[in-house]
């Protein structure tokens, strides 16, 4: 009967489709299955394709297929495949204009009907009318059927009422609607639908945009009279309407909360009001006075918004007037109440507004006026933008020039009225409760400084060289020098400050000046200018000049006129003599320049230029400096100049080189704290690098060297004492930054404040701990304490405990005064400890600083002067610097000084490819140092420390053997007898040194050495190789652990995998090698054939099967005459070993060299066993059952009488309830043949007769029936 009915259906259904349809309509239903996949690319992909294919040929079936697709797609579940099919339904319109729209909307609308759908369902619906309406007006065809629009908007007011789901979408859809349609259309078609919403403009937010939308659409249409009829009065904007407006506008400042943007019919209503010339009563009336009324929140970010959304549109008097005002002000104290942890800060969005309108606009005086606005709006005198302002650098060439003439003028006369200043709740109660301490003169002009040096910090702003060194010469000028009479030579002194500088301001200045100098010195070169061609140079102007040398010229100006000018703190004669002196030294040193060595004397024109600078800042300090460095700089170009005349020898060991001094005042320099001097001090020890000597690098390296710091306390006391001149100089840097930082908001002062104070409190009271467990063993402070006690008769003793009596109010104050002064001698004692402590780690701090700081002179050395014999100096002190600091502390300081001597030691010194190669001439001295590194790597207990000092051993003999015929370019690979070329080493020493290291790692337990070190040895050296293989040969067997000796094979194996290995032992030796290697590593196998179950044997065994692989590999290969008879034989009784025959790197190893030997790994037939059968088949039956715990149970079970049986749970409920047992029973019997063998299982009760009473039954058994009842109590 079955054959029949497939026979009867294979007939009929032949002739329905022809061959080659159905792979034809797969393609075309691939298309639908695309537009709904998340992938944007593959939906469009899926559109273009499915519209080219209805295109070919008369395909009407397809068509109506398609748009029945395409309408039900449209309420699709998935999110991202509706706006696909949405918009192949758009498409396929486009491309068939045949197809009346209408249709399309019917079927829409009989598709996705909120009538017909479920409920559940009705969300899709709504979508799906949506975005049919969206396809018809995606075709472009729809300002064509009037009717069709008419209906599309009335489907959309109808979707309009659901924005749970929806949201503001049809009202959206509407707006985009009426920009394509014609304004006849509007008028005959959409006007009467559209009333009650535009009528209702001022209810939400949708429908005043859908208001404003229409006005700028349809003007003619919608004219005065006729939105009197719809409003009630001609005018969107008037001060009728301004309450509503504030009403919509807080509606839709708060809809946009989450999203942080601006709604678009605020910035509508803004556009209309500057278009009816309503501007100042819809922003005094409706955003100042309306949107300030709640307390922070949307309302208030919405108007910031707008305020920057509206600059573009503004002209220059509305915008004087909206950023001198309300708004602005609230913007100020957002700004200062941001600066909080946890508070929404806008400002990242209006620095964004300003830069995108200064960008844009080309107009030079609103440029102006914007950046002075936001530049006067400040918070007691201090501005709330920051001094570093990158919206500048958009700024116009004439622009930017009156906006630093307004800083400067600002600075030099503050027009605080002029200013948008205000001040916070709380700053005025403290204004109130104590005076302010410092003026909002001092705090604008603090502001004022930074900014202007940022400006020409920035090299993106577009400035001329003219522009710049103003700002210079101002900057310098009010820093050091102030005015006595008006000069026409001296531009400075023609505008007189209104108010004097106080110390504090003039040591802003002071910073920034120097600051500044540091830019200038990074500064690239402006377009134009002779020196423009050059390449990458920086510090320079058009003409050549240094920067910091028009400002020395400049300052020499200034001295030569003492009758206009006068400096800050005068120079005395010595201090005007030494600046006069550096002066005529830069004159030379230019002269000399032109001749040649510019590098060299651009260097020491930098130096001298930078010193003579500083002068200005501390003249006492520098004074000795400057005179050693002219007499440094002449001694230097006296020797170069008379080079063929030697000087007496008395004269030379009376005075040291210059090269000596010179090191010495780069040392004092780099404890100054600016980076520049840290710049210039590399840039001209490079250049004096050739000229150094073993006297002036032991002046460098007595710095780095740890033991100094220990047993030479006078040295360090001077290198502390000049860094904590430096310590305070950043402090007060960090200081007057932070004020600069802080003074933006006294919010953000307030929680700094409490901040620092939190971190203060928490550090006393870490030492407060540490000091409390000293005051317990401070037994002299007990002692006095207990004398006072005694003295006022306070101690209770045995004989008055019992008693009730208490002294009197005269002895208790004078125990008081007693008490309080005893403690609050030791409070200071603690106080002074602490002092001490903090004291001692500042001094460290400093003193790593500064070694970092000269850790920049050595790299420089190991860096230019590679090949100098003087380099060999630094390997003994690198290592003691890197021994001192791996056992010392871990605080982030020592780590990062510490990683950098690190680096430049291994990294920049050992694996250099530029060495010394006279080397030869210290052999002695290099032979002694090897030793001596040698024997302390094997005393060490790091072995990461242990491989720097291996490290350095290789250097050491790399440096012995010199450069081999091979390292010139281009050279073929050395052989033969250059192979065994070893320079100036005595090869028969350093093998003895490396020999005793190697077997000290392979006879000792704990050994720093690693098998690494020694490989890299063998790479390197390969001569040193062959003579320490036997010696590895001999530890295979011999080795103290097994760990041991499986290196030992590790490193027999690199060895003998070298070429220049096998090329210096060819022949009998390399013969003998291999017998004697063959002989160990039999007889260690025969020694650890029974212990291969312990890990440790197993690794080793695993390297021990590798090097016989190679060893068997290498003799068949090279047809050596090596007896191998022991070693397979040997091998061949390992396979019955159990390790061996289970998987793994051990087994996989073995084979590989059996298979060498030509024995295949034998083939294992995988069986069961015997013993299992009867076991499997219990454990298969429980996969079959359903648990019992997951069987439907009566609800009335639970009410069983307790007396029930519990050895036979199934027994009552059969007897309670017949029938409705039977059925269930019925039905489990149906569902156990279809899992499996299940009719043969007994159930519980039989079970417990056949099984033994034994614990485990009776517990699978109780566990049951709990679990039954309980599913019976919840069923």
């Amino acid at each position: 009967m079955f054959v029949e009915m497939v026979e009867a259906a294979m007939k009929t259904a032949e002739p329905l489709r022809p061959p080659g349809v159905l792979q034809q309509n797969r393609v075309f239903l691939d298309f639908f299955w695309d537009l709904a996949k998340p992938d944007q690319e593959v939906r469009l992909k899926a559109v273009e394709d499915l519209v080219e294919y209805l295109k070919t040929g008369n395909k009407n079936d397809e068509l109506e297929y398609t748009f029945k697709r395409l309408v039900d797609g449209l309420g699709h579940t998935r999110e991202t495949a509706r706006p696909g099919f949405s918009l192949a339904l758009g498409q396929v319109l486009v491309a068939f204009e045949e197809i009346p729209l209408q249709s399309i909307l019917d079927r829409v609308k009989q598709k996705h009907s909120l009538q017909a759908v479920k409920k559940k369902l009705a969300k899709n619906a709504m979508f799906g009318s949506l975005f049919g309406v969206l396809a018809l007006h995606q075709s472009g065809r729809l300002f064509k059927e009037p009717q069709v629009v008419l209906a599309c908007v009335q489907l959309l007011q109808s979707l309009s009422q659901h924005r749970q789901h929806l949201k503001d979408l049809p009202t959206k859809t509407i707006m985009d609607i009426l920009t394509e349609i014609p304004e006849e259309v509007f008028e005959e078609v959409l006007l009467s639908a559209l009333k009650s919403d535009l009528a209702s403009a001022f209810n939400t937010p949708e429908q005043l945009q859908l208001l404003l939308v229409a006005l700028q659409r349809f003007p003619h249409t919608l004219k005065p009279k006729k939105l009197k009829s719809l409003l009630g009065s001609s005018t969107i904007i008037n001060a009728d309407n301004i309450p509503r407006l504030i009403g919509v506008l807080k509606m839709a400042a708060h809809s946009v909360k989450k999203e942080l943007v601006l709604p678009a019919v605020a910035l509508d209503l803004l556009k209309l009001s500057l278009k009816e010339d309503s501007f100042q009563l819809f922003w005094n009336r409706a955003i100042t006075e309306g949107m300030f009324k709640e307390p922070s929140g949307p309302t208030h970010y919405l108007s910031f918004r707008l305020l920057g959304s509206a600059l573009p549109l503004l002209s220059l008097s509305q915008l004087k007037e909206v950023l001198s005002g309300e708004v602005m002000m609230h913007y100020g104290e957002h700004v200062v109440a941001a600066q909080k942890p946890d508070r929404f800060k806008l400002a990242p969005e209006m620095d964004k507004y300003v830069s995108d309108f200064l960008s844009d606009c080309q107009d030079s005086d609103k440029q102006l006026a914007v950046v002075v606005a936001f530049s006067s709006l400040t918070n007691n005198g201090y501005p709330v933008v920051p001094s570093v302002w990158r919206v500048v650098q958009h700024l116009q060439p004439a622009a930017l020039q009156s906006y630093v003439d307004w800083l400067r003028s600002m600075f030099l006369q503050p027009q605080m009225t002029k200013l948008l200043d205000f001040s916070t709740r709380k700053q005025k109660d403290k204004q109130q409760a104590q005076q302010q301490m410092e003026s909002p003169v001092s705090r604008l002009r603090k502001w004022l400084v930074p900014r202007l040096c940022s400006i020409i910090d920035n090299h993106q702003v577009k400035k001329e060289e003219a522009l710049i060194m103003d700002v210079a010469r101002f900057v310098f000028f009010h820093a050091f020098f102030s005015t006595k009479k008006v000069s026409q030579d001296i531009k400075e002194t023609q505008q007189t400050l209104s108010v004097p500088l106080d110390d504090k301001t003039r040591g802003a200045l002071v910073n920034s000046f120097f600051g500044l100098l540091m830019s200038l010195h990074r500064a690239p070169l402006c377009d134009g200018g002779s020196a423009a061609s050059q390449k990458r140079v920086l510090g320079v102007r058009a003409d050549g000049a240094m920067w910091i040398d028009h400002m020395a010229q400049y300052a020499h100006v200034l001295l030569n006129h003492p009758k206009q000018v006068q400096t800050s703190q005068p120079f005395t004669p010595e201090q005007r003599q030494a600046w006069d002196g550096m002066m005529e030294s830069v004159t030379n040193l230019k002269k000399k320049a032109k001749k040649g060595l510019t590098a060299e004397s651009n260097a020491f024109q930098q130096l001298f230029l930078l010193i003579g600078m500083h002068l200005f800042k501390a003249p006492e300090e520098l004074l000795d400096t400057m005179k050693d460095l002219q007499t440094c700089v002449d001694k230097a170009q006296e020797k170069k100049a008379k080079k063929t005349k030697k000087k007496q020898a008395s004269e030379q060991e009376e005075e040291p080189e210059w090269v000596e001094v010179m090191v010495d005042i780069l040392l004092s320099l780099l404890s100054q704290p600016s980076r520049h001097i840290r710049l210039v001090c590399k840039t001209v020890f490079s250049s004096i690098c050739p000229h150094l000597n073993l006297a002036a690098l032991n002046a460098i390296l007595d710095v780095l060297n740890p033991d100094k710091d220990s047993e030479e306390n006078g040295a360090v006391v001077v290198t502390d004492d000049g860094t904590q001149t430096k310590k305070r100089k950043l402090e007060d840097e960090e200081e007057e930054d932070e004020e600069t930082e802080d003074e933006e908001s006294d919010g953000s002062e307030d929680d700094s404040e409490e901040e620092e104070s939190d971190d203060a409190e928490m550090l006393e009271d870490e030492e407060e701990e540490q000091m409390e467990e000293e005051e317990e063993v401070d037994q002299n402070f007990r002692s006095e304490l207990m004398k006072v006690l005694q003295k006022q008769n306070a101690l209770a003793t045995e004989e008055d405990a019992s008693s009730d009596e208490d002294l009197d109010d005269e002895e208790m104050m004078k125990l008081d005064k007693s008490l309080s002064a005893l403690f609050s001698e030791q409070k200071k004692k603690i106080q002074a400890k602490k002092d001490e402590k903090a004291k001692l780690q500042k001094e460290k701090n400093l003193m790593l600083d500064f070694k970092i700081k000269v850790l920049d002179l050595v790299e420089v050395l190991v860096n230019r002067q590679a090949t100098n014999p003087l380099v060999l100096s630094l390997v003994e002190p690198l290592l003691n610097v890197i021994d001192r600091e791996m056992n010392s502390s871990s605080d982030q300081q020592s780590q990062d000084f510490l990683r950098r001597a690190a680096d430049i030691f291994q990294n920049q010194l050992c694996r250099s490819k530029s060495y010394c190669r006279t080397a030869g001439d210290q052999q002695g001295e290099l032979h002694d140092l090897l030793e001596k590194l040698m024997s302390k790597c094997q005393k060490l207990s790091d072995s990461s420390l242990c491989l720097y000092y291996f490290s350095a051993c290789l250097y050491l003999v790399k440096l012995l053997r010199g450069a081999l015929p091979a390292d010139t370019k281009e050279a073929p690979k050395p052989a033969g007898k250059d192979l065994k070329v070893m320079g100036h080493v005595d090869v028969e020493r350093v093998t003895r040194v490396f020999r005793e290291a190697l077997v000290s790692f392979l006879s000792r337990r704990k050994s720093p050495l690693t098998s690494q070190m020694f490989t890299d040895l063998f790479n390197r050296f390969p001569v040193l190789c062959v003579d320490l293989l036997d010696t590895a040969v001999q530890h295979i067997t011999s080795g103290v652990r097994d760990h041991q000796q499986g290196q030992a094979c590790v490193l027999v194996l690199r060895g003998m995998q070298i070429k220049e290995v096998q090329q210096l032992l060819s022949g009998a030796k390399w013969t003998a090698l291999c017998q004697k290697v063959s002989e160990q590593l039999s007889g260690i196998l025969q020694t650890q054939a029974d212990q291969l179950e312990n890990k440790l044997v197993k690794e080793k065994m695993v390297k021990v099967l590798e090097l016989c692989q190679f060893l068997i590999k290498t003799v068949h290969l090279q047809k050596l005459s090596v007896d191998l008879d022991s070693l397979q034989t040997t091998l061949q009784s390992l396979t019955s070993t159990a390790p061996l025959k289970s998987t793994g790197k051990l087994e996989d190893t073995y084979w590989a060299v059996m298979k060498l030997l030509g024995v295949t790994k034998p083939k294992v037939d995988k069986t069961k066993p015997d013993t299992e059968p009867e076991q499997k088949p219990a454990l298969k039956k429980k996969k079959g059952f359903l648990p019992e715990t997951k069987k439907r149970i009566k609800r009335n079970k639970p009410v069983l009488e307790p007396a029930a049986d519990t050895t036979a749970p199934s027994n009552k409920p059969g007897a309670e309830k017949g029938q409705a047992k039977k059925k269930h029973d019925k039905k489990t019997k149906q569902k156990r043949p279809a899992k499996g063998a299940a009719a043969s299982e007994p159930s519980p009760a039989k079970k417990s007769k056949t099984q033994s009473d034994n614990k485990p039954a009776k517990k699978k058994k109780k566990k049951k029936k709990p679990k039954q009842t309980k599913e019976g109590g919840q069923v």
